[in-house]
């Protein structure tokens, strides 16, 4: 996204032979450390816009991936292959040129339209992703996959017009773009400041935070509803006693029970057992109660063990609820890493007239850039569909 006074990422701020163009700012195009940052840099463009267009491909070549959430993927690739192939290598001409913009002012602004546009998307992708993980792990049952699609749908439809909101605000006057002393930066106006590093950051990361802690929340109380379910072993000496104790209790009982029809009186067991079941009872009832009632007990002794009650399918669904946390937390935690530090500068600069090293501004920039390269490696890595449909992809051309 690039905001106010992007620095050359070519300066040699080491020697002190380096060259100063009109603005006053040093840079040396052809130095080594220029060339060698330039190369990575390239080579990060390429990289971001590859893997970002095999994912689309990939989702447009398996039916499979045809349905949610692919389509938020989908939606995701689309906006980081807008950001390699639209916003990138613009920058990476405006880096090149110590921070000249020699393209006119038509193409600043499509250029810095396109730059909010994309990677606000991008930034809501990821947003819209967490939310769906969300309540497909705490809300399974009533998050059908009818309810799931018109949700996404939405959730994508709201991205992209909240990120068209953002990027178009200037070009009906709301701050000015380009000035006549070749720079090319988006509006320095501290109203538009506020909305867009509010509208395009600051409220995405809230909505991931919530998320993140909620789905974690979710997960600590799976684990100590599943240990309520429970049985912990007794000890072997409280065990072995109360084993002793039934036997002896029902050697007890059968005693008085024959004893009692030696006398040719009913036992107190059958006299309890008529009262309760009432006269017609017959008397093989009576005899097959009475086996019952006078069976010894038996005590299962479990040693070193921890008995719970679990059926496979939440086992299966328990196991893909964490690994979806986990790709979430993963996904949240790199967005937050990239994009955290350039949104900082750019709310605080315009707001307290206070100025930041160009070479750290251009650095931020680019790291919020690479969050376009990561988003889908983090997705696929945690996806074995998308790795089998990537392997018969590149086979098949073979």
């Amino acid at each position: 996204m690039a905001y106010p006074n992007t620095s050359v990422l070519t300066a040699n701020v080491s020697s002190t032979t380096d060259a100063f163009d009109s603005g006053g700012n040093i840079y040396r195009p052809f130095s080594v450390f220029s060339v060698l940052t330039l190369t990575l840099l390239a080579m990060l463009v390429v990289a971001t816009f590859v893997w970002n267009l095999l994912v689309l491909v990939t989702i447009l070549r398996v039916r499979t991936f045809h349905r949610v959430p692919h389509n938020l993927v989908a939606s995701m690739a689309i906006s980081d292959v807008m950001v390699a192939a639209l916003v990138m290598p613009l920058s990476l001409v405006h880096e090149l040129n110590g921070r000249l913009w020699k393209l006119g002012r038509v193409l600043c602004q499509v250029w810095i339209s396109f730059d909010v546009l994309c990677c606000t998307a991008s930034i809501w992708n990821v947003t819209a992703i967490a939310l769906d993980r969300y309540w497909s792990i705490t809300r399974h049952l009533q998050y059908t996959l009818k309810t799931r699609k018109k949700i996404s749908n939405v959730m994508i439809a709201l991205t992209w017009l909240l990120s068209s909101i953002i990027s178009l605000s200037p070009l009906f006057g709301w701050g000015r773009t380009y000035s006549e002393g070749m720079k090319c930066q988006m509006s320095q106006e501290p109203s538009y400041t506020i909305f867009s590093t509010f509208g395009a950051f600051y409220l995405p990361l809230c909505v991931v935070l919530f998320v993140y802690w909620k789905i974690y929340k979710a997960a600590k109380f799976r684990i100590g509803s599943r240990k309520t379910n429970t049985i912990t072993p007794m000890a072997e000496d409280l065990l072995r006693r109360r084993r002793d104790l039934g036997d002896r209790q029902s050697q007890v009982e059968v005693s008085q029970v024959s004893n009692a029809r030696k006398r040719g009186r009913k036992p107190w067991i059958e006299q309890h057992l008529q009262r309760r079941r009432g006269k017609r009872a017959s008397q093989e009832e009576f005899q097959r109660d009475v086996k019952e009632e006078t069976r010894p007990q038996m005590v299962f002794t479990v040693r070193h063990a921890t008995v719970t009650f679990q059926t496979d399918g939440d086992t299966w669904r328990e196991q893909k609820e964490k690994k979806a946390a986990l790709m979430v937390g993963i996904l949240i935690g790199v967005f937050v890493l990239c994009w955290i530090p350039f949104f900082i500068t750019e709310l605080i600069v315009p707001l307290c007239s206070c100025d930041i090293p160009p070479i750290w501004k251009s650095i931020f920039l680019w790291l919020g850039y690479s969050n376009s390269f990561f988003n889908p490696l983090i997705y696929t890595a945690f996806n074995k569909n998308y790795n089998n449909a990537l392997r018969n992809l590149f086979s098949r051309q073979r």
